[in-house]
């Protein structure tokens, strides 16, 4: 993450906590050692069920949030990112965000996108195509600053409805809410609607877009993928293993329905794809020039990544996140921001990567 102070750009590290990888103990307690690290915010991912089966877990986000409010006193915490239109409505995200606001206060930040089928086709809904869901999320986004401001509230709008719902747990200044945008239309609406941009990936037209419509001057927050490991061959397994999806193209992620599906489409997918995509090994390599376009065009700008921590990179990255050992030994790639690890060399090279 960067902000801007007396004309400099400053760039800011984070943590990825991936919960497709981890159980909710685990993930705490790295959150906890992202803080220790160094690192000034993380963000967690909110899934219903992970990308393959192979990952092995998804719990529910809020709990999650609750329990490394207490082990942090200083790092920012945010969603990476929460649907707020069909699995939860507004309404249920609003309370769930006011109340993690008051335990983490002024450290929280909710994430919000379009999301994907996976997730949210699971009660049953009718999957809006995606001009549709960018609307929804226009609305929602409305109705989680109107529930915010307290009193009885109401709203009877296209897509949610609200009757004379009330939160009596609020922080006392409303959470951020950044809007997560792969294209054109969703980086103008985090421009106009939100407070920062959550970019997938590092894109100069993308920060251009959500600049030009309101987001100057506003963080924005870019994800790079990264597998730490002694050499890149193994980093490079790891990512077979655990993370064969991110090789796939952007589109499918929104539309496939079962982890099996991404599973089938994931065996298409080559291992010069996978290095291509995700920065794997031991050293920093070519980490860093792809994501400048991402970092470049504003005032404020924030830099999170996809990731596990690493000290090398084939690719694209700007950072790290980590890669504890599972509980057979092998590494577990965690794919988003920045880092710690269980491994003390980890967090050796990502105090390197934080202080350059």
């Amino acid at each position: 993450m960067c902000r801007a102070a007396a004309g400099r750009t400053t760039m800011q590290l984070g943590y990825w906590l991936s919960s497709e990888e981890h159980r909710p103990a685990d993930l705490v307690r790295w959150a906890a050692r992202a803080e220790a690290t160094g690192f000034d915010f993380a963000m967690i991912s909110d899934h219903y069920v992970p990308w393959t089966s192979r990952q092995g877990q998804s719990p529910f986000v809020w709990t999650v949030l609750g329990g490394i409010a207490q082990v942090t006193q200083r790092l920012r915490l945010g969603t990476g990112v929460t649907c707020p239109l069909l699995r939860l409505h507004p309404a249920i995200v609003a309370q769930a965000a006011a109340t993690v606001a008051c335990l983490l206060p002024g450290r929280f930040f909710l994430g919000v996108g379009t999301g994907e089928r996976l997730n949210e086709h699971i009660l049953g809904q009718h999957w809006p195509p995606a001009d549709v869901r960018l609307d929804m999320l226009e609305e929602a986004i409305v109705v989680l600053r109107q529930l915010w401001q307290g009193g009885e509230q109401s709203h009877h709008g296209r897509y949610f409805t609200l009757e004379d719902a009330q939160l009596f747990t609020r922080p006392d200044e409303p959470p951020p809410v950044l809007v997560a945008a792969s294209g054109r239309q969703a980086a103008m609406l985090a421009g106009r609607a939100g407070d920062g941009l959550i970019a997938v990936q590092p894109s100069h037209d993308l920060v251009h877009d959500f600049s030009e419509h309101g987001g100057q001057g506003k963080p924005r927050y870019g994800q790079v993928k990264v597998c730490w490991a002694a050499d890149e061959a193994t980093a490079l397994r790891t990512v077979s293993d655990v993370w064969p999806t991110g090789g796939l193209p952007g589109g499918l992620n929104a539309e496939l329905a079962r982890s099996s599906d991404f599973e089938q489409a994931a065996s298409l997918v080559t291992p010069e794809q996978l290095a291509k995509a995700i920065v794997c090994g031991p050293t920093l390599r070519n980490t860093w020039p792809p994501s400048r376009p991402t970092l470049r065009p504003a005032s404020t700008t924030s830099a999170s990544t996809r990731s596990a921590l690493t000290r090398r990179a084939s690719s694209r990255s700007i950072a790290a996140r980590s890669c504890p050992s599972s509980a057979n030994g092998r590494p577990r790639m965690q794919a988003c921001c920045i880092l710690p690890s269980a491994a003390n060399d980890l967090c050796d090279a990502a105090r390197r990567v934080h202080s350059h």
